[in-house]
Protein backbone atom coordinates (compact mmCIF):
# COMPACT_ATOMS: atom_id res chain seq x y z
CA UNK A 1 0.00 0.00 0.00
CA UNK A 2 1.41 3.34 -1.10
CA UNK A 3 -0.17 6.73 -0.35
CA UNK A 4 1.84 9.90 -1.05
CA UNK A 5 0.39 13.38 -0.55
CA UNK A 6 2.10 16.71 -1.22
CA UNK A 7 0.26 19.74 0.13
CA UNK A 8 0.72 23.48 0.30
CA UNK A 9 -1.49 25.24 2.87
CA UNK A 10 -1.50 29.03 3.25
CA UNK A 11 -3.33 30.85 6.04
CA UNK A 12 -4.02 34.57 6.42
CA UNK A 13 -5.57 35.16 9.87
CA UNK A 14 -6.35 38.61 11.24
CA UNK A 15 -4.71 39.36 14.58
CA UNK A 16 -1.47 37.48 13.88
CA UNK A 17 1.66 39.24 12.59
CA UNK A 18 2.62 36.64 9.98
CA UNK A 19 0.80 34.54 7.38
CA UNK A 20 1.40 30.80 7.53
CA UNK A 21 2.76 28.82 4.62
CA UNK A 22 3.11 25.10 5.14
CA UNK A 23 4.42 22.67 2.53
CA UNK A 24 4.29 19.09 3.79
CA UNK A 25 4.84 15.69 2.23
CA UNK A 26 3.00 12.74 3.73
CA UNK A 27 4.11 9.21 3.01
CA UNK A 28 1.94 6.32 4.12
CA UNK A 29 3.45 2.91 3.36
CA UNK A 30 2.11 -0.48 4.33
CA UNK A 31 1.34 -4.07 3.42
CA UNK A 32 -1.47 -6.55 4.01
CA UNK A 33 -1.13 -10.33 4.12
CA UNK A 34 -3.32 -12.91 2.48
CA UNK A 35 -5.80 -14.88 4.57
CA UNK A 36 -4.81 -17.96 6.58
CA UNK A 37 -7.28 -19.78 8.87
CA UNK A 38 -9.47 -16.68 8.75
CA UNK A 39 -6.68 -14.33 9.86
CA UNK A 40 -5.21 -11.33 8.04
CA UNK A 41 -2.41 -9.00 9.14
CA UNK A 42 -2.00 -5.37 8.09
CA UNK A 43 0.80 -2.96 8.94
CA UNK A 44 1.35 0.66 7.92
CA UNK A 45 3.71 3.49 8.83
CA UNK A 46 3.13 7.21 8.33
CA UNK A 47 5.82 9.84 7.75
CA UNK A 48 5.21 13.61 7.59
CA UNK A 49 8.02 15.89 6.38
CA UNK A 50 7.66 19.72 6.57
CA UNK A 51 9.33 21.13 3.44
CA UNK A 52 8.41 24.72 4.32
CA UNK A 53 7.77 25.25 8.04
CA UNK A 54 6.59 28.86 8.22
CA UNK A 55 3.62 27.87 10.35
CA UNK A 56 2.59 27.00 13.89
CA UNK A 57 2.38 23.21 14.02
CA UNK A 58 1.33 23.38 17.74
CA UNK A 59 4.79 22.02 18.76
CA UNK A 60 7.41 24.31 17.21
CA UNK A 61 6.59 27.44 19.26
CA UNK A 62 6.15 29.63 16.15
CA UNK A 63 3.09 31.38 17.53
CA UNK A 64 3.52 34.39 15.23
CA UNK A 65 1.94 32.19 12.54
CA UNK A 66 -1.58 30.70 12.35
CA UNK A 67 -1.95 27.02 13.27
CA UNK A 68 -1.58 24.30 10.64
CA UNK A 69 -1.93 21.00 12.50
CA UNK A 70 0.59 19.02 10.46
CA UNK A 71 3.70 18.61 12.66
CA UNK A 72 6.67 16.51 11.61
CA UNK A 73 5.96 12.89 12.56
CA UNK A 74 7.27 9.35 12.05
CA UNK A 75 4.71 6.93 13.43
CA UNK A 76 3.11 3.55 13.25
CA UNK A 77 -0.26 4.36 11.68
CA UNK A 78 -1.92 0.93 11.67
CA UNK A 79 -1.03 -2.54 12.90
CA UNK A 80 -4.06 -4.79 13.02
CA UNK A 81 -4.97 -8.46 13.05
CA UNK A 82 -8.39 -9.37 11.66
CA UNK A 83 -10.34 -12.60 11.77
CA UNK A 84 -13.44 -13.73 9.84
CA UNK A 85 -13.72 -17.32 11.10
CA UNK A 86 -17.10 -16.82 12.76
CA UNK A 87 -20.16 -16.69 10.48
CA UNK A 88 -21.09 -13.16 9.34
CA UNK A 89 -18.61 -11.70 11.84
CA UNK A 90 -15.37 -9.78 11.53
CA UNK A 91 -13.03 -9.06 14.45
CA UNK A 92 -10.21 -6.52 14.23
CA UNK A 93 -7.64 -6.11 17.00
CA UNK A 94 -4.91 -3.47 17.12
CA UNK A 95 -4.24 0.01 15.78
CA UNK A 96 -6.88 0.60 13.15
CA UNK A 97 -9.06 3.03 11.22
CA UNK A 98 -12.67 3.44 12.43
CA UNK A 99 -15.32 5.51 10.69
CA UNK A 100 -19.09 5.60 11.20
CA UNK A 101 -21.91 7.05 9.11
CA UNK A 102 -21.24 10.62 7.93
CA UNK A 103 -18.07 10.97 10.09
CA UNK A 104 -19.81 13.41 12.45
CA UNK A 105 -19.08 11.49 15.65
CA UNK A 106 -16.34 8.93 14.89
CA UNK A 107 -13.83 8.98 12.03
CA UNK A 108 -10.16 8.90 11.01
CA UNK A 109 -9.91 12.66 10.26
CA UNK A 110 -8.25 11.85 6.94
CA UNK A 111 -7.98 15.46 5.79
CA UNK A 112 -4.97 16.19 7.99
CA UNK A 113 -1.63 14.67 7.00
CA UNK A 114 -1.42 12.55 10.16
CA UNK A 115 -4.42 10.23 10.23
CA UNK A 116 -6.39 9.62 13.43
CA UNK A 117 -6.36 5.93 14.34
CA UNK A 118 -7.55 3.86 17.29
CA UNK A 119 -6.01 1.15 19.48
CA UNK A 120 -9.11 -0.98 19.67
CA UNK A 121 -10.99 -4.24 19.48
CA UNK A 122 -13.81 -3.99 16.95
CA UNK A 123 -16.51 -6.56 16.21
CA UNK A 124 -18.87 -6.32 13.24
CA UNK A 125 -21.75 -8.77 12.88
CA UNK A 126 -24.28 -9.16 10.03
CA UNK A 127 -26.06 -12.34 11.13
CA UNK A 128 -29.51 -10.80 10.99
CA UNK A 129 -30.90 -9.80 7.62
CA UNK A 130 -30.52 -6.07 6.89
CA UNK A 131 -28.97 -5.46 10.32
CA UNK A 132 -25.33 -4.53 10.99
CA UNK A 133 -24.07 -4.46 14.57
CA UNK A 134 -20.76 -2.70 15.08
CA UNK A 135 -19.11 -2.65 18.52
CA UNK A 136 -15.70 -1.27 19.48
CA UNK A 137 -13.65 -0.88 22.64
CA UNK A 138 -10.91 1.79 22.52
CA UNK A 139 -8.15 2.34 25.05
CA UNK A 140 -6.20 4.90 23.01
CA UNK A 141 -6.91 7.51 20.31
CA UNK A 142 -3.88 8.44 18.21
CA UNK A 143 -4.63 12.02 17.22
CA UNK A 144 -3.53 14.11 14.24
CA UNK A 145 -1.18 16.35 16.26
CA UNK A 146 1.22 13.42 16.69
CA UNK A 147 2.72 11.47 19.57
CA UNK A 148 5.12 14.28 20.55
CA UNK A 149 2.20 16.50 21.55
CA UNK A 150 0.95 16.39 25.16
CA UNK A 151 -2.55 15.87 23.69
CA UNK A 152 -1.39 13.57 20.89
CA UNK A 153 -2.81 10.52 22.63
CA UNK A 154 -6.17 10.23 24.39
CA UNK A 155 -6.28 7.22 26.72
CA UNK A 156 -9.18 5.80 28.70
CA UNK A 157 -12.12 3.41 28.66
CA UNK A 158 -14.20 4.11 25.53
CA UNK A 159 -17.07 2.08 24.07
CA UNK A 160 -18.72 2.55 20.67
CA UNK A 161 -22.00 0.97 19.54
CA UNK A 162 -23.42 1.51 16.07
CA UNK A 163 -26.53 -0.40 14.96
CA UNK A 164 -27.67 0.07 11.33
CA UNK A 165 -30.83 -1.34 9.73
CA UNK A 166 -31.40 -1.21 5.98
CA UNK A 167 -34.99 -0.22 5.17
CA UNK A 168 -36.73 -0.54 1.83
CA UNK A 169 -35.87 3.11 1.33
CA UNK A 170 -32.83 4.32 3.23
CA UNK A 171 -31.01 3.29 6.38
CA UNK A 172 -31.85 3.82 10.04
CA UNK A 173 -28.95 3.95 12.49
CA UNK A 174 -28.89 4.06 16.27
CA UNK A 175 -25.70 4.79 18.15
CA UNK A 176 -24.26 5.09 21.65
CA UNK A 177 -20.74 6.45 22.15
CA UNK A 178 -19.27 6.34 25.68
CA UNK A 179 -16.03 8.33 25.91
CA UNK A 180 -13.71 8.93 28.86
CA UNK A 181 -10.35 10.63 28.26
CA UNK A 182 -7.65 11.00 30.91
CA UNK A 183 -5.99 13.82 28.91
CA UNK A 184 -9.20 15.71 28.07
CA UNK A 185 -11.59 15.18 30.96
CA UNK A 186 -14.09 17.84 29.85
CA UNK A 187 -14.65 15.93 26.57
CA UNK A 188 -15.60 12.73 28.43
CA UNK A 189 -19.22 12.14 27.50
CA UNK A 190 -22.10 9.78 26.85
CA UNK A 191 -23.82 10.38 23.50
CA UNK A 192 -26.89 8.51 22.24
CA UNK A 193 -28.67 9.24 19.01
CA UNK A 194 -30.41 8.15 15.82
CA UNK A 195 -29.85 8.90 12.14
CA UNK A 196 -31.93 8.27 9.01
CA UNK A 197 -30.53 8.67 5.51
CA UNK A 198 -32.05 7.86 2.13
CA UNK A 199 -31.83 8.53 -1.57
CA UNK A 200 -34.40 7.97 -4.31
CA UNK A 201 -33.82 8.09 -8.08
CA UNK A 202 -36.38 9.74 -10.36
CA UNK A 203 -35.31 8.96 -13.91
CA UNK A 204 -32.05 10.85 -14.48
CA UNK A 205 -32.49 12.79 -11.24
CA UNK A 206 -31.95 11.79 -7.62
CA UNK A 207 -33.32 13.11 -4.34
CA UNK A 208 -31.36 12.45 -1.12
CA UNK A 209 -31.33 13.56 2.46
CA UNK A 210 -30.76 12.74 6.09
CA UNK A 211 -31.94 13.68 9.57
CA UNK A 212 -30.07 13.07 12.81
CA UNK A 213 -30.67 13.67 16.53
CA UNK A 214 -28.52 13.01 19.60
CA UNK A 215 -28.33 13.80 23.30
CA UNK A 216 -25.09 14.13 25.24
CA UNK A 217 -24.23 14.11 28.95
CA UNK A 218 -21.03 14.26 30.95
CA UNK A 219 -19.40 10.94 31.84
CA UNK A 220 -16.82 9.55 34.22
CA UNK A 221 -13.95 11.90 35.03
CA UNK A 222 -15.64 14.95 33.47
CA UNK A 223 -15.78 17.67 36.17
CA UNK A 224 -18.67 19.42 34.40
CA UNK A 225 -22.35 18.63 34.84
CA UNK A 226 -24.07 19.25 31.52
CA UNK A 227 -26.68 17.94 29.10
CA UNK A 228 -26.87 19.09 25.47
CA UNK A 229 -28.65 18.20 22.25
CA UNK A 230 -27.62 17.84 18.63
CA UNK A 231 -29.74 17.76 15.51
CA UNK A 232 -29.14 18.10 11.80
CA UNK A 233 -31.03 17.73 8.55
CA UNK A 234 -30.16 18.06 4.87
CA UNK A 235 -31.99 17.72 1.55
CA UNK A 236 -30.27 17.51 -1.83
CA UNK A 237 -31.19 17.02 -5.46
CA UNK A 238 -28.97 15.83 -8.31
CA UNK A 239 -29.59 16.07 -12.05
CA UNK A 240 -27.13 15.81 -14.95
CA UNK A 241 -24.11 16.13 -12.70
CA UNK A 242 -25.42 19.15 -10.77
CA UNK A 243 -26.19 18.81 -7.06
CA UNK A 244 -27.85 21.41 -4.88
CA UNK A 245 -28.07 20.79 -1.12
CA UNK A 246 -29.35 22.82 1.81
CA UNK A 247 -29.07 21.89 5.46
CA UNK A 248 -28.92 22.89 9.09
CA UNK A 249 -26.80 21.56 11.94
CA UNK A 250 -27.29 22.62 15.57
CA UNK A 251 -25.03 21.73 18.50
CA UNK A 252 -26.23 22.90 21.90
CA UNK A 253 -24.34 24.88 24.52
CA UNK A 254 -25.20 26.01 28.08
CA UNK A 255 -22.75 28.91 28.42
CA UNK A 256 -20.11 26.66 30.00
CA UNK A 257 -19.82 23.67 27.68
CA UNK A 258 -20.83 22.96 24.09
CA UNK A 259 -21.84 19.61 22.58
CA UNK A 260 -18.52 17.81 21.97
CA UNK A 261 -17.48 15.64 19.01
CA UNK A 262 -13.75 15.05 19.69
CA UNK A 263 -13.49 11.97 17.41
CA UNK A 264 -15.15 13.51 14.35
CA UNK A 265 -13.68 14.65 11.05
CA UNK A 266 -14.17 18.23 12.17
CA UNK A 267 -12.92 20.07 9.03
CA UNK A 268 -15.76 18.47 7.08
CA UNK A 269 -18.35 20.32 9.17
CA UNK A 270 -18.96 24.01 9.90
CA UNK A 271 -16.48 25.26 7.35
CA UNK A 272 -12.99 24.41 6.17
CA UNK A 273 -11.40 27.41 7.94
CA UNK A 274 -11.54 25.36 11.17
CA UNK A 275 -13.00 28.11 13.34
CA UNK A 276 -15.34 25.71 15.15
CA UNK A 277 -13.19 22.66 15.88
CA UNK A 278 -14.47 23.01 19.45
CA UNK A 279 -18.16 23.83 19.81
CA UNK A 280 -18.57 27.32 21.36
CA UNK A 281 -19.94 27.35 24.91
CA UNK A 282 -23.16 28.95 23.61
CA UNK A 283 -23.56 26.26 20.97
CA UNK A 284 -23.76 26.78 17.23
CA UNK A 285 -26.47 26.98 14.58
CA UNK A 286 -24.97 26.34 11.12
CA UNK A 287 -27.18 26.87 8.05
CA UNK A 288 -25.59 26.11 4.70
CA UNK A 289 -26.12 25.76 0.97
CA UNK A 290 -23.90 23.64 -1.29
CA UNK A 291 -23.77 23.69 -5.09
CA UNK A 292 -21.60 21.09 -6.83
CA UNK A 293 -20.95 19.78 -10.33
CA UNK A 294 -19.23 16.50 -11.19
CA UNK A 295 -18.60 14.70 -14.44
CA UNK A 296 -16.39 12.05 -16.04
CA UNK A 297 -14.96 13.68 -19.15
CA UNK A 298 -12.49 10.92 -20.00
CA UNK A 299 -9.18 11.57 -21.69
CA UNK A 300 -6.60 13.10 -19.38
CA UNK A 301 -9.10 13.41 -16.50
CA UNK A 302 -11.17 10.48 -15.24
CA UNK A 303 -13.45 12.68 -13.14
CA UNK A 304 -13.73 16.26 -11.96
CA UNK A 305 -15.62 17.85 -9.07
CA UNK A 306 -16.34 21.52 -8.50
CA UNK A 307 -18.24 22.69 -5.41
CA UNK A 308 -19.06 25.86 -3.51
CA UNK A 309 -20.52 26.00 0.04
CA UNK A 310 -21.88 28.98 1.96
CA UNK A 311 -22.35 28.83 5.76
CA UNK A 312 -24.08 31.23 8.13
CA UNK A 313 -23.18 30.71 11.81
CA UNK A 314 -25.10 31.83 14.89
CA UNK A 315 -25.10 30.93 18.59
CA UNK A 316 -27.63 28.30 19.63
CA UNK A 317 -28.36 29.48 23.20
CA UNK A 318 -28.29 33.27 22.86
CA UNK A 319 -28.96 35.81 20.12
CA UNK A 320 -25.47 36.24 18.67
CA UNK A 321 -24.08 36.17 15.14
CA UNK A 322 -20.78 34.34 14.75
CA UNK A 323 -19.98 34.98 11.10
CA UNK A 324 -20.14 33.41 7.65
CA UNK A 325 -17.90 31.33 5.43
CA UNK A 326 -17.53 30.53 1.74
CA UNK A 327 -15.69 27.36 0.69
CA UNK A 328 -14.68 26.45 -2.88
CA UNK A 329 -13.20 23.19 -4.21
CA UNK A 330 -11.81 22.01 -7.57
CA UNK A 331 -10.84 18.32 -7.57
CA UNK A 332 -9.76 16.42 -10.70
CA UNK A 333 -8.81 12.73 -10.63
CA UNK A 334 -6.78 10.61 -13.02
CA UNK A 335 -6.13 6.93 -12.33
CA UNK A 336 -4.33 6.79 -8.95
CA UNK A 337 -3.76 10.55 -8.79
CA UNK A 338 -6.10 13.08 -7.15
CA UNK A 339 -5.42 16.82 -7.17
CA UNK A 340 -7.23 19.54 -5.25
CA UNK A 341 -7.49 23.30 -5.08
CA UNK A 342 -9.39 24.49 -2.00
CA UNK A 343 -10.23 27.92 -0.65
CA UNK A 344 -11.96 28.96 2.58
CA UNK A 345 -12.95 32.51 3.53
CA UNK A 346 -14.34 33.04 7.05
CA UNK A 347 -15.81 36.48 7.79
CA UNK A 348 -16.10 37.04 11.54
CA UNK A 349 -19.12 38.79 13.03
CA UNK A 350 -18.86 38.26 16.78
CA UNK A 351 -16.71 35.10 16.94
CA UNK A 352 -12.98 34.57 16.21
CA UNK A 353 -11.29 36.63 13.47
CA UNK A 354 -11.35 36.87 9.67
CA UNK A 355 -9.42 33.95 8.19
CA UNK A 356 -8.57 32.90 4.66
CA UNK A 357 -7.03 29.55 3.75
CA UNK A 358 -5.81 28.18 0.43
CA UNK A 359 -4.64 24.66 -0.37
CA UNK A 360 -2.91 23.09 -3.36
CA UNK A 361 -2.56 19.33 -3.13
CA UNK A 362 -1.77 16.24 -5.16
CA UNK A 363 -2.06 12.66 -3.91
CA UNK A 364 -1.09 9.26 -5.24
CA UNK A 365 -2.73 6.21 -3.69
CA UNK A 366 -2.37 2.59 -4.77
Amino acid sequence: MIDLRLRSESVDQDGLPENAHAVTLRGRLGAASGEAWGFKLLGEVELIWPLDDDYNDTLNGQTQYPVVSDPEAYELNRLQLSNSSFPDTTLVLGRQRITYDDQRFVDNLGWRQNEQTYDALRVTNKSLRRLTLDLAYLNQVNRVVGSDSPVGRYTGENYLTNLAYALRVGKLTGFVYLLEFDEAATDSSSTAGVRYSAEKPFGTAKLAGFASYAEQRDRGVNPLDYSEQYWAAELSGTVRGWTVAAGIEVLGGDGTKGFATPLATLPRFQGWADKFLTTPVNGIDDRYVNIAYSRKPGGLVDSILVSAVYHRFEAEQVSLDYGSETDILLQPQWHHFTAALKYADYRADGFATDTRKFWVQIEYAH
